[in-house]
């Protein structure tokens, strides 16, 4: 795949909103990134009006190096783009990851970065009966460190998502293959659809990834849910995370971006405090 250039260097708060207590000390050799997930709605406005050239205004503005995206149309042509997808990455300057296209579904997720991507690969978190649901597992280059990035949009039911939740956090716990490197760290965004608050999925990787700060995004002309999610894992730091609310984000979907950044631990941090591949620790009862 074609590599697009690094991000921007930016200086994140003195906070850990993953809940750390202490400081911890970031990386200079490596560039703070900035990440939002954000479910577009196939690019349908809560005013009902279909408007792609809004979501892009809206990502522009976010200026993400990785944006994980829910709900990409994956049926619908734009001028001379076959899909979504192509007009989002040429829009946006980024590289692609695309979901699969499974065109059994309406929809589907995206990843677009600016950093190289080593490998990727589609997981499928369908369950029988239900709307076609699954997961971008992909592997980026930052630096000399390999950032594993999942991006997934869970299902509507708290049983499907308990069943989606067990299937991920199995990928997860998969060791490296050859033709694949171990990541240093491991950074999940979806929306998991989970009103409940950290009930089912919420509290499973909340027990294997840290807890995710809980920020309402949807309903997005008056958010009462948080519905979209960001966990870190491994020498990853997630810092200054926070809804993108503008009168243009309001209208452009019915979610509202989730935004973060990510910084990292110094290389002797890592090598002495690297965890090691999660394990799942029993049944994932559902809330």
């Amino acid at each position: 795949m074609d590599t697009f250039a690094g991000a921007r260097g930016r200086r994140a708060p003195p906070v850990n909103l993953a809940g750390a207590n202490s400081p911890i000390p970031i990386a200079t050799d490596l560039p703070t990134v900035r990440v939002v997930t954000y479910n577009i709605h196939t690019c349908v406005g809560v005013d009902r009006r279909y408007d792609p050239a809004r979501i892009v205004a809206v990502l522009r503005g976010i200026d993400a190096d990785i944006a994980c995206l829910q709900e990409v149309d994956a049926r619908r042509r734009i001028e001379r783009h076959a899909d979504q997808w192509a007009y989002l990455s040429e829009a946006t300057g980024c590289q692609v990851v695309l979901g699969g296209g499974d065109r059994r579904g309406r929809f589907d997720n995206a990843i677009l970065t600016r950093f190289p991507v080593l490998a990727a690969r589609t997981l499928d978190l369908t369950v029988a009966g239900y709307e076609p649901r699954g997961a971008i597992d992909a592997d980026l280059l930052i630096g000399d460190r390999v950032l594993r990035v999942i991006a997934t949009h869970f299902g509507l039911r708290a049983g499907e998502r308990r069943l989606q939740t067990n299937r991920l956090m199995t990928a997860l716990s998969e060791a490296s293959t050859a033709n694949r490197r171990e990541a240093d760290a491991v950074l999940l965004m979806g929306d998991l659809n989970e009103w409940r608050g950290r009930s089912g999925a919420i509290r499973a990787f909340d027990r294997h990834l840290g807890p995710s700060p809980a920020a309402r995004t949807f309903p997005s002309w008056m958010p009462v849910l948080a519905l979209d999610r960001i966990y870190a894992d491994g020498p990853a730091v997630l810092r200054d995370v926070s809804v993108y609310r503008t009168p243009l984000a309001r209208l452009a979907s019915d979610h509202l971006p989730l935004v973060g950044s990510l910084s990292w631990a110094p290389h002797d941090h890592r090598r002495r405090e690297r965890r090691q591949p999660i394990r799942s620790r029993g049944r994932i009862v559902p809330g």
